[in-house]
């Protein structure tokens, strides 16, 4: 069952294959290198089966992911798990928490809870970027030419391109 409607849960993987998003809303997850992993891993290494994800539920009813190292059967990876600069093998993850499985692998949880956003309406920020009165035509004796640039500005330029009478 997907966690509640106002909760999102993201991974940004980093690996030799680049950066990407992985969005976690399952029950469960393996990591690893291995093709049948859910987050597949692209590196030397990380072991076939490095860790597992899966979803918990405080008692509030909030729903968070816990990181074990290994697979679902308790067989440890070969480098374990570097959370947030420590060596662990089991561990809650939190918003931007950092995961090291190898050299060059990493991966970062996000976790957003939308009902603490507090939304504003946008009437509020509904304001007019271009008064109507700054468009009203140059009279003719307006200087619009740069003296320094011998009267050939971009502005300068754009107006003449304008008042010729191909236009």
């Amino acid at each position: 069952m997907p966690s509640a409607p106002h909760q999102s849960h993201l991974l940004i993987i980093e690996d030799d294959k680049g950066r990407r998003e992985f969005i976690l809303d399952g029950e469960a997850y393996s990591v690893g290198r291995d093709p049948r992993c859910a987050v597949r891993l692209v590196s030397q290494f990380v072991s076939r089966h490095h860790a597992t994800i899966v979803k918990k539920t405080h008692p509030s009813g909030q729903t968070y992911y816990h990181i074990m190292d290994g697979d679902d059967r308790g067989k440890p990876s070969a480098n374990g798990l570097l959370i947030n600069g420590r060596k662990t093998s089991t561990h809650d993850l939190g918003h931007q928490d950092e995961v090291v499985l190898g050299p060059g692998v990493k991966v970062t949880y996000f976790y957003l809870d939308r009902s603490m956003i507090s939304t504003v309406p946008h009437d509020e920020f509904d304001i007019t970027l271009i008064s109507p009165n700054m468009m009203e035509d140059l009279d003719e004796d307006d200087d619009i030419h740069d003296e320094d640039t011998g009267g050939d500005t971009a502005i300068g330029h754009v107006y003449r391109v304008l008042e010729s009478p191909e236009n």
